[in-house]
């Protein structure tokens, strides 16, 4: 009502000095359905890209994020990832240059608890997602639906019938546009059902009955239902009939050298839930930013605790795990620094701070392995099975005395003896380069030609050894005499550093 009077004064004055509304300009409510062909030509000045949606976002919730300003007919393309998600960005085309410029200045301005970012695109990058030239879809979406719903997870020998009588169904019944033509299922190139389907209603009014069977099911299967757009339904088309334009190349990796084995670091296992996972850091963040982010909670951090994670181009990836002194500390840490800001120079980004295990932190480091378990017993291990030094371009110097990078090396997992994923690990501080690389599995032993023995790197505070013969691996761990293994587990941290010995060979 505020807003409402506010322009009425503004009109009034308006008046009074004179103007005259010659040229009245509408503003449409709801965002019309369309059609985008590639063949079509695209203003590049009118098109934005808006990043950090909520991904349940409907091409509605955008239309409305931009409330005020024209969005041309079905000019809100949702971009998909690779996996044929919705990927938090999207591509929206506006009738002029002056709405595109207006839509510039919501930069940064909010759905819900989320800040959105809107830059300029292109005319090409809204074809390549919008731009269909599928025959099929272009009939499927010429029948003037209002509401068109995507359904995931269906049986792939499921009909339309079926999926008529499922929306016909239950309480909220409606009822599909055209019947069977009203439904289009999404098969791959060599017509194999990918258990997707597009479904037409007729009336704005038929959407919130149709999306209330969420998770309802057809046969034993629950059924996954999402409000889509047109440029959705060209965009999965177009992917499933020609998959080989969308894939994403494979990194290339340097190879792995063998070197000699070194005594490991300690790191955390098992399931007690003594560690945290931040998400949202901004790229230039360094371990002393996250440790004043923290604040007064940083005192719980174990030793060495601190683990910045990089991806194998040696580029942050915006997340981080944390090694707290207990369950409770990582709990409280949590509760307290979730959604907090970090203020980095003139950057404020909000933070997601989770608490986890030492278990979960090593699935995600190891590319989703486990960690292997002693059939002895199933409680965790203490400590890593030792390491490798590993030779990288970054030098420590001055700045890092005496850190190096280490390799985790990974315990052969049973008589087929392949290996998981091999990580990088660099001790607290972290240096400027990736503590932790991600390389394709390693090949079975005996698959790789023999290696050339190499001369043992011996640390200075480690006495040397005679040369000896190959021997099986041991791995010894001694302890202090009557220490049980639950208690050694809860004050391990306070132990000197000479008490508590890995010993490999």
């Amino acid at each position: 009502m505020k807003e409402a009077k506010d322009m009425v004064n503004i009109v009034q004055r308006l008046l009074l000095d004179g103007h005259r509304f010659d040229i009245p300009e509408s503003v449409n409510l709801i965002l019309e359905p369309g059609i985008c062909s590639k063949d079509d030509e695209i203003d590049s000045n009118c098109v934005v890209r808006a990043r950090g949606l909520p991904w349940q976002s409907s091409d509605q919730d955008i239309a409305k994020f931009f409330r005020g300003l024209n969005v041309a007919k079905g000019g809100v393309a949702l971009c998909l990832s690779p996996q044929g998600r919705r990927n938090g960005e999207a591509l929206v085309r506006f009738v002029s240059q002056e709405h595109r410029d207006m839509a510039l200045k919501r930069h940064k301005h909010h759905i819900g608890s989320r800040y959105i970012e809107v830059y300029r695109a292109s005319g090409d990058d809204f074809l390549s997602v919008a731009g269909g030239s599928n025959c099929e879809a272009q009939a499927f979406l010429s029948r003037g639906a209002a509401v068109i719903v995507r359904m995931r997870g269906l049986p792939y020998d499921c009909t339309a019938k079926q999926v008529l009588e499922f929306f016909a169904s239950g309480e909220n019944s409606c009822n599909v546009l055209d019947g069977n033509d009203g439904v289009l299922f999404v098969k791959k190139s060599d017509g194999r059902a990918t258990g997707d389907a597009f479904v037409l209603f007729a009336n704005e009014t038929d959407a919130p009955k149709a999306l209330s069977k969420h998770r309802e099911s057809i046969g034993s299967r629950y059924i996954e239902l999402f409000r889509s757009t047109t440029a959705e339904v060209q965009q999965v088309l177009n992917r499933t009939l020609d998959p080989k334009v969308y894939e994403t190349p494979a990194p290339i990796l340097p190879p792995i050298h063998p070197v000699p084995l070194l005594p490991q670091h300690i790191i955390t296992s098992g399931t007690r839930k003594d560690c945290i996972r931040l998400r949202g850091l901004p790229y230039e963040a360094q371990v002393e930013h996250i440790l004043d982010f923290l604040g007064d909670y940083a005192k719980n951090i174990v030793f060495q605790g601190v683990h910045m994670v990089y991806n194998a181009q040696g580029q942050p990836s915006g997340e981080a795990f944390i090694q707290m002194d207990s369950e409770q500390s990582a709990f409280i840490t949590a509760q307290q620094k979730h959604h907090r800001y970090m203020i980095f120079g003139k950057k404020q980004r909000y933070i997601e701070v989770f608490q986890c295990s030492g278990e979960d932190m090593n699935l995600v480091l190891t590319g989703g392995i486990p960690a292997p378990v002693s059939p002895a017993k199933a409680a965790p291990a203490l400590l890593s099975p030792g390491g490798n030094i590993i030779p990288t371009a970054f030098h420590p110097g001055p700045n890092f005395p005496g850190y190096a990078p280490v390799q985790i090396a990974a315990t052969p997992l049973g008589p087929r003896q392949f290996l998981p994923h091999q990580i990088f690990y660099w001790p607290y501080p972290s240096p400027p380069v990736s503590p932790t690389n991600y390389y394709p599995t390693m090949p079975p032993p005996g698959a790789l030609p023999p290696q050339q023995p190499q001369q043992p790197l011996i640390p200075p505070e480690c006495v040397g050894l005679p040369p000896m013969a190959a021997i099986p691996t041991m791995d010894a761990r001694l302890m202090s005499d009557g220490l049980q293994r639950s208690e050694h587990e809860k004050s391990r941290q306070n132990f000197p550093q000479n008490q508590y010995v890995e010993l490999i060979i």
